[in-house]
């Protein structure tokens, strides 16, 4: 029982450790935390560009409590800065870690004052962590089928010179000497073999 329950331990702290290698946490801004920047909007879509977000992945935001706040939204709010139709709550308590739970756009912005107009918005694209990009190797259209040939007379050969030796049409027939084919020879020896072995056994029992 204990060896059981060491082993279905260790199992737990396996998956774990593989659900833990396989999440990745990216810190919003890196350095520059989740603020406005003097590259406004532009500043957090350089940051995004070139990193892999995957479902299951962490989003940390780094601000001052009462200084800013995250607010995920659909694609609309976010282009006008606006918090209609918001994603979830307003998350006021920084730092914040959000985990990306949906594949496809992701669209957060600060909803303080004039936020996000100034640039503090954020719009990533999250792949799906089981799916694979479609294939772009064009379909293979099917072997072309070719007709079967019709019945067409046989050809007949060119008459062979005067004088020339001809082949037998026949194949000779076998004479009374012919040895046996290979396969009845050896089901003969095989029969001799299962006799001998069964008188070997009678003579034993006997």
């Amino acid at each position: 029982m204990a060896r059981f329950s060491s082993v279905a331990f260790g199992f737990v702290v396996v998956v774990l450790l593989q659900c833990a290698a396989a999440q990745t946490v990216h810190v919003v801004g890196d350095n520059l935390g989740w603020g406005i920047l003097t590259g406004g909007a532009q500043a957090y879509t350089d940051w995004a560009n070139g990193k892999n977000f995957v479902v299951g992945d962490v989003l940390t935001f780094n601000f001052k409590t009462n200084e800013h706040d995250v607010l995920q939204v659909q694609k609309a709010s976010f282009d006008a800065c606006s918090s209609s139709n918001p994603i979830g709550d307003v998350i006021t308590t920084g730092p914040v870690n959000i985990t990306l739970d949906a594949a496809g756009e992701n669209y957060f912005m600060c909803t303080f004052s004039q936020h996000c107009q100034l640039g503090q918005k954020l719009a990533i694209t999250v792949s799906s962590s089981g799916g694979t990009p479609p294939s772009t190797t064009p379909r293979l259209s099917p072997p072309p089928t070719t007709p079967s040939p019709k019945n067409t007379p046989a050809i007949c050969p060119p008459d062979a010179p005067a004088g020339a030796p001809t082949s037998p049409s026949t194949p000779r027939a076998m004479g009374p000497n012919t040895p046996p084919s290979p396969g009845s020879s050896s089901s003969e020896i095989l029969a001799g073999i299962w006799v001998s072995m069964l008188a070997v056994i009678m003579g034993l029992l006997l």
